[in-house]
């Protein structure tokens, strides 16, 4: 789906692809939480996704190129799997939550994993692309004894979810 767009212009290109809310959280939620299959993507969604919204953000994003999707065999779900220039959006994508963690309102689990890809930088996320790399096109890391970046934000991910369950009540409200 390569189609000419209203302009020339490389920030509207982009825009036209990955400009609405719900393609950047799907987009996230494969890149991130490792979704691959619809319900994975539809059930884990923070944001509470609606099947029909999910459906068409996936039929695009495969269209665009930015994922690909396994066939399914009799008795299987169908994968969904990130193209390389879809990789290749992780520094937009830490971008886009270090403006979150300074502009914006957040909660101490979801807000983690972009404050240690915003202290990493370039060097975590090139190590994240390859991860992604490895487990979407098969291609192998090129330091495969090394620990992943992966690893990193999950243990990032569940000491904060730890530390927000010690330190709210049954309302499930922090308490400060």
């Amino acid at each position: 789906m390569r189609d000419e767009g209203r302009s020339g212009c490389p920030i509207n290109a982009t825009i036209e692809v990955i400009g609405d809310r719900w393609t950047l959280l799907v987009l996230r939620d494969v890149m991130f939480g490792d979704r691959r299959h619809f319900r994975e993507i539809q059930s884990g969604s923070e944001e509470g996704i609606a099947t029909n919204i999910l459906a068409d953000r996936l039929k695009r994003l495969v269209a665009a190129g930015l994922l690909s999707r396994e066939e399914a065999g009799r008795g299987k779900k169908a994968e969904y799997r990130l193209t390389e220039p879809a990789i290749q959006l992780v520094p937009i994508m830490a971008q886009l939550g270090a403006w979150g963690l300074r502009h914006r309102p957040t909660t101490k689990q979801l807000r983690v994993r972009a404050e240690l890809l915003e202290e990493g930088g370039p060097e975590l996320w090139d190590e994240f692309m390859d991860e992604l790399r490895e487990s979407h096109l098969g291609i192998p890391r090129p330091d495969p004894e090394k620990p992943t970046a992966t690893d990193r934000l999950a243990r990032a991910y569940a000491a904060a979810v730890a530390e927000v369950g010690t330190t709210t009540g049954r309302t499930g409200h922090s308490r400060t």
